[in-house]
Parts: C-alpha cells; structure tokens; sequence
C-alpha cells in the first residue's frame, strides 16, 4: 500500500509528538528530522490541529503536542483523515465486471481492502512508537559502526 505525501508527514508528525508527550515540538524540528517539505507539513498539522489530535501553542517556545490517547488512537484513525482506504467498490461497470472472473477479481480486492482495514485499526501510535523503539534507524547503524 502506498500512502500519499501528506499522510506520511502526519503520520510522521504524530509518532514525533506522541514520543514527547509532555514537549511542544515546532513543524520545523519534525521537517529536519524526516527530511520533509516544512510548507507541507505545516498544512498537514492544521488539518490535525482541526481533527483535534494536536494541539498548536503560539509564542515563544511553542510548537505542537499530540493532544490524542496514544493507546486508542490507531493508524487507521489518521491514514482516514488523509486518504480513502477500503471503500466500497464503485457501481460504476468496469469492462470485464459481468464475467465470473470479474465478480471474482471485485471479490478478492474487497477482501483485501478489508484486511487492511483490520490490520490499519489494530494498530496504535503506542505500538508504533514501541516497533520504532526497536527498530533501529539508519543514524543508529551508522553509529553503532
């Protein structure tokens, strides 16, 4: 599955303040981090300002907070903000649609859509930032060398 620009930035941004929960981050620390378009992002973040999953705080030393339960919070919750994963099928004919193999094909992706779906909401920030704990990044294997 591909995710579009903007959903990785939040993606990205949310996993950022949800590792620093008590810190207000500025959009310009999470875009040097991940090597993203700071425009970009500040766009993304008001979205999730909106959807009220980050709070801004104005002024000198503010920046962002993860306003969300980071142990509800799922994948999906965030990926639906940005995109459209797993709808229905659209009534529209496609050529191929009316044979058995079609209806089987439509079948089979609708399955698939589900599946993602399932897996997208049982996944939480929380169990993101501790597979990300895990895991280590580039930076780290450069310096374990």
């Amino acid at each position: 599955m591909n995710l579009k620009m903007a959903t990785r930035h939040a993606l990205f941004a949310i996993l950022e303040l949800a590792d620093h929960p008590r810190a207000q981050i500025s959009s310009a620390q999470i875009a040097e981090k991940y090597a993203i378009s700071p425009n970009h992002l500040s766009k993304v973040l008001r979205t999730l300002v909106c959807k009220g999953l980050v709070e801004a705080i104005r002024g000198a030393g503010g920046g962002y907070s993860f306003v969300g339960n980071a142990k509800r919070v799922t994948l999906l919750d965030i990926i639906l903000i940005f995109e459209e994963i797993g709808t229905p099928p659209s009534h529209k004919q496609e050529p191929g649609d009316d044979t058995a193999e079609g209806q089987a094909l439509r079948m089979v992706m609708g399955e698939i859509d589900a599946i993602s779906r399932a897996t997208l909401s049982s996944i939480t920030i929380d169990t993101m930032l501790k597979i990300s704990r895990r895991t280590p990044g580039i930076g780290s294997a450069v310096h374990a060398l």
